[in-house]
């Protein structure tokens, strides 16, 4: 019988998945591009498809019996952990030739994500979280040291999705920390588990969207969790708080309710 493959083993696979991306995405990114609109009416490009579909191709050859859950294709249900793929997140970003797009990718064991990796293919940065750490290009990173909302710098990606209650909360976020940035899908995540900025709260996130970032903020130092202060799992809600202490992520859920 084949021996299980090591959690280095595994990481080293997510990033070769991340490699075979890269040039898929760069060889679309600034050009003209075949846009439709999901559901959800959020851009999907030829870039996104062509992505998941050789990623997911590159698990089922080596893991055939894991499960996959992707953004653009769905669910292949499996025995084993589940990758989860969100091949261009910051579509939006990708099709107005803003650089602050990027791949993610998650392996969860029994629907915890154990790995993580934030690949930014125009930047030419990618961060992983595993039971090893946490690190950007192979070099450690860690959160900074902030602990109240108060000196929080803050990011979101958009303020359109905060609606009713939640448009309430944000603007508590707003105005109650001391520098406010706007923009950059996952980006903003891995510039938290660097250092870079110490707080961010988004609704309306699928678990594509979030899975991959959990391993890297809890290594690096940080907390992530939905509003409530749970765990996040395929099954949340899609409001995410995340920040770079425990210190201040309690202050942050202290003022989510009010």
């Amino acid at each position: 019988m084949a021996s299980s493959p090591s959690p280095a083993d595994l990481l080293a696979f997510a990033e070769g998945l991340a490699d075979a991306a890269r040039p898929i995405a760069l060889a679309h990114f600034r050009t003209a591009l075949d846009i439709v609109s999901k559901a959800d009416e959020s851009p999907v490009t030829v870039a996104d498809r062509a992505i998941e579909a050789e990623l997911r191709a590159r698990i089922e050859a080596r893991f055939p019996e894991h499960g996959i859950f992707g953004e653009e294709m769905g669910v292949k249900r499996g025995s084993g952990p589940t990758w989860v793929i969100d091949p261009i997140d910051g579509t939006k970003s990708f099709v107005t030739g803003l650089p602050l797009f990027g791949t993610l990718i998650a392996m969860l064991e029994e629907g915890r994500p154990v790995l993580g990796l934030i690949d930014m293919p125009a930047l030419g940065e990618r961060w992983t979280g595993s039971a090893a750490g946490a690190f950007l290009n192979g070099r450690p990173a860690r959160t900074s040291a902030c602990r109240a909302v108060k000196d929080a710098r803050f990011f979101t990606t958009s303020p359109e999705p905060f609606r009713g209650a939640d448009e309430a909360i944000y603007r508590r976020f707003v105005e109650g920390t001391a520098i406010r940035r706007f923009g950059g899908d996952c980006y903003a995540y891995g510039l938290l588990a660097s250092g870079h900025c110490d707080l961010i709260a988004e609704c309306g996130l699928q678990p594509y969207d979030y899975m991959a970032l959990v391993p890297v903020i809890e290594a690096s130092g940080g907390v992530v969790t939905d509003w409530s202060g749970a765990a996040l799992t395929l099954g949340s809600d899609g409001r995410v708080l995340a920040a770079a202490t425990p210190a201040l992520h309690a202050e942050a859920l202290r003022l989510v309710a009010g």
